[in-house]
């Protein structure tokens, strides 16, 4: 139990093609969860057009604020702090949503909190009670030491926190994030956009085990991705009697289905053992007492297969709606930053940082 009761956070996520926004209660209660996915607009050019979505996020911002209020049944003067997200991320969509939690802080008297993205993905595993049936939630808060795999189409980190706000990176990506591999391994496949899904579905009648393909050798918990994916464009030119100048781009017209099929689910397996190999690595040298996931990945049936079958422990997984970019997570960072004391920030010169890391 947090030290003050009844503390209501805003929280506003605007890093990518979600306009979202959500009322959490003291850290662990959801009383509202809106977003807003401009995916569709996307899927016509096989990934996230920055200029789109900055657009939509500015068409709706407005709108999925007042209906997170209004789902959460308060009103501004029942709402103790606003947290907002200001990296990392796409700068025309975080700007977004910065510029307007600074003018509601500003307007509403009402303190700011700044949010790392990333950081605010684990967060998510520590709600456990709301009132929509819809949601199925953790039973129970994690516990400390935590080992977080943070996985999306923009991330991959293993994170070790000791307790809130005290943590170190083990690893990260070197290249591409897990999410990013999908997409491009989709769009040589001819599947929609997001890859992550559309793979994982073509997977489903495929052989695993079809094709040895290649795992990189980083560092102790770092990973790549980038030799992968090529190792996957090889091959698929490969198995239609081509030479590496064939373009990727005409590869989906060449391969049969089941060529599809066994190369989506050789790669998923191959890409999500990767994650997996680092996480049974890390959990065997610090022996957390909980392990979670977060970000779109972190929604892969493979992937929670996977950890499932290899972990000595059992691990709880937030909602599926809540893997995906949501203000419920930076609302629920936003709390602890509250409730432990953690610096405010200045409504007046607070910018966002496209770039910022753990």
């Amino acid at each position: 139990m947090l030290p003050y009761e009844g503390m209501k956070v805003l929280g506003i996520e605007t890093s990518c093609d979600e306009t979202a926004a959500a009322v959490v209660e003291d850290g662990y209660v959801l009383l509202s969860n809106t977003v807003a996915s401009s995916m569709d607009l996307h899927v016509a050019y096989g990934g996230v057009v920055p200029e789109i979505a900055a657009r939509s996020h500015l068409e709706v911002i407005n709108q999925v604020i007042q209906q997170a209020l209004e789902d959460a049944n308060t009103n501004w003067k029942d709402i103790n702090a606003i947290a907002v997200t200001y990296g990392p991320g796409l700068g025309g969509s975080l700007l977004i949503g910065v510029i307007n939690a600074r003018t509601l802080a500003i307007a509403f008297n009402k303190p700011l909190y700044a949010i790392n993205h990333v950081e605010a993905h684990a967060y998510a595993n520590f709600l456990t009670t709301t009132p929509f049936a819809s949601y199925q939630l953790r039973t129970v808060q994690p516990e400390f030491p935590m080992l977080a795999l943070l996985v999306s189409g923009k991330h991959s980190e293993h994170i070790l926190f000791r307790s809130h706000f005290d943590y170190s990176l083990l690893g990260q990506t070197q290249d591409d994030a897990i999410g990013e591999a999908f997409d491009k391994v989709a769009k040589m496949l001819g599947l929609p956009y997001p890859g992550g899904p559309s793979v994982g579905k073509k997977a489903l009648d495929g052989d695993p085990n079809r094709y040895d393909l290649p795992k990189a050798h980083m560092g102790k918990y770092d990973f790549s991705f980038s030799g992968l994916k090529t190792a996957v464009l090889r091959l698929a030119q490969a198995e239609i009697g081509e030479d590496f100048t064939f373009p990727s781009k005409d590869l989906p017209s060449r391969l049969s289905e089941r060529q599809k099929a066994d190369i989506a689910a050789s790669f998923q397996r191959i890409a999500i053992e990767t994650l997996v190999d680092k996480t049974v690595a890390a959990y065997e040298e610090f022996a957390p007492k909980s392990v979670i996931i977060g970000g779109g990945v972190a929604a892969s049936p493979e992937l929670r297969h996977q950890l499932a079958a290899r972990l000595p422990c059992s691990i709880e997984y937030p909602d599926l709606k809540l893997c995906t970019d949501n203000g419920a997570m930076v609302a629920t960072l936003g709390c602890f930053m509250a409730t432990h004391n953690r610096p405010t920030t200045d409504p007046y010169t607070l910018d966002i940082q496209p770039s910022l890391i753990m």
